[in-house]
């Protein structure tokens, strides 16, 4: 029976410190809004911090919140923090409705509660921070390290570490064995090829290299298990950089299947916090464009039925997270309500669309009923617009990685529409403007972004532009 072998992740110093700082921020943050709220026993409110200290951590640890956050902005994580507090409070509130405890707790205090210490969070992940940026300044805790091998992946790598001083890491330089002649230019900025392997191994053997980054490509076995061997005999850490740039990366990301160490290639970037971040704003955001709009969508209601025979809402099969099934809801703006196995899109003055169907459509007014589907979880406000079943099935033989738009819940609007693919899409390549443009959402995927879309969104129902 051969050797398994296994990679496994380690709970690191910054990760335990950061779960010690969030339980002493909820305790703190609660203390403080008892002294506020002059509460007279606190036995009771022992209880509700220990029953939030353990409801927060285990959300915590599914977001993952606690890994290593070197390299990402602080708004993320500080979005991170809120999001698995806010359902924290969420937990708490519902335990507390179906137990009946909820009168007896002093207002003023839990307001404040729920206030200060997502504050006080925040205020903690800032000051650490701060402290590693200051010790990193007076050199404490830095590293030198050198990447093996002169290639664009080495560049981007020595460019990532640089804009993330707070990883503490000083470039030593390039090393490969190759002449420089071979090997493409390494820009100014980013260092120079200061030697061979062997001027490596010296050096590590020397201690004057902490951490080696080998970043030779994937096909490259034999070269890779050469600078392995040798750097055996030496005591710095080495990291193997794979190219899996070769690739069209979709959201890629590392995990482990029992230890054994797996990459995604496609793959969605909600998960862990920032699906629960993304969910709570469908939440709170849809739910209140469907309260303001409430009024506005029966008389559009009331207007289809008048105007023309047959229902007022129109329910389309269409594919959603995953390529699973979903009935997206509209305000029917047609004579006739098709779901056929052959799509024909809607055209410019095209005989099908009624008087009144014309003006919502043109207003966008018809998409207000996909609120529902947003509440309901199937849809998100921002997302890839989801095609009829017909055209799906016309498009994903023809445009390649057609269906990786299904990695995200398609949405109301999205990223294509905002920048003038909606409507018709008569020819493939306007299917592939689309399709590339709901690709680039998936990748750069961030509350920020779905933000702007909603934003560039009004502007663009104004405009009217491809709207028919």
């Amino acid at each position: 029976m051969s050797e398994q072998h296994q990679i496994y992740q380690h709970w690191s110093a910054a990760g335990l410190w950061h779960r010690l700082a969030d339980a002493t921020c909820i305790v703190l943050g609660l203390l403080i809004s008892i002294h506020r709220g002059l509460v007279a026993s606190t036995d009771r409110y022992v209880i509700v911090a220990a029953l939030a200290t353990i409801v927060f951590y285990l959300l915590a640890e599914m977001a993952q919140m606690y890994r290593s956050w070197r390299g990402v902005s602080l708004h993320r994580e500080a979005l991170g923090a809120l999001a698995c507090w806010s359902f924290t409070l969420m937990t708490l509130l519902a335990l507390g409705f179906l137990t009946k405890h909820t009168a007896q707790f002093s207002r003023i205090s839990t307001v404040t509660w729920f206030v200060v210490t997502p504050a006080l969070m925040i205020a903690s992940r800032i000051a650490t921070r701060a402290a590693q940026r200051t010790l990193l300044a007076w050199g404490y805790n830095t590293r030198t390290f050198a990447i093996v091998g002169v290639n664009p992946l080495g560049f981007q790598l020595a460019r990532n570490i640089k804009e993330s001083p707070e990883m503490g890491l000083v470039l030593t330089g390039f090393f490969d064995d190759r002449p420089s002649q071979r090997n493409p230019q390494i820009p100014p900025d980013l260092g120079r090829h200061v030697g061979t392997i062997q001027d490596l191994v010296d050096r590590a053997k020397a201690g004057e290299i902490d951490r080696v980054y080998i970043v030779f490509p994937m096909r490259a076995e034999a070269r890779i298990r050469g600078v392995l061997k040798q750097l055996a005999d030496t005591t710095a850490s080495v990291y193997i950089v794979p190219d899996f740039f070769v690739f069209e990366l979709l959201h890629s990301r590392w995990t482990d299947v029992l230890g054994l160490p797996v990459v995604s290639v496609f793959d969605t970037p909600l998960y862990g916090v920032d699906g629960l971040v993304k969910r709570a704003c469908d939440i709170v955001f849809g739910g209140a464009l469907l309260l303001a709009a409430a009024l506005p969508m029966a008389a559009i209601a009331a207007g289809v039925k008048l105007t023309s025979p047959g229902p007022a809402f129109f329910r389309q099969r269409r594919y959603g997270l995953d390529g699973r099934e979903i009935r997206v809801w509209k305000f029917r703006t047609m004579t006739v309500c098709e779901d056929g196995p052959k799509a024909v899109q809607a055209v410019k003055n095209d005989p099908r669309v009624t008087r009144f169907g014309g003006i919502l459509r043109r207003t966008s007014l018809d998409e207000l009923p996909q609120l529902f589907n947003v509440l309901d979880g199937s849809m998100s406000l921002v997302g890839p617009r989801p095609h009829p079943h017909a055209l799906n099935e016309e498009f994903r033989t023809q445009i390649g990685g057609y269906m990786l738009r299904h990695k995200v819940k398609p949405g109301i609007t999205g990223l294509a529409q905002v920048n003038g693919w909606r409507g018709e899409t008569d020819a493939p390549e306007k299917m592939r403007k689309r399709i590339e443009f709901d690709h680039r959402y998936i990748r750069e995927w961030s509350l920020l972004l779905d933000l702007q879309i909603l934003a560039k969104t009004a502007l663009v129902v104004i405009s009217r532009k491809n709207a028919y």
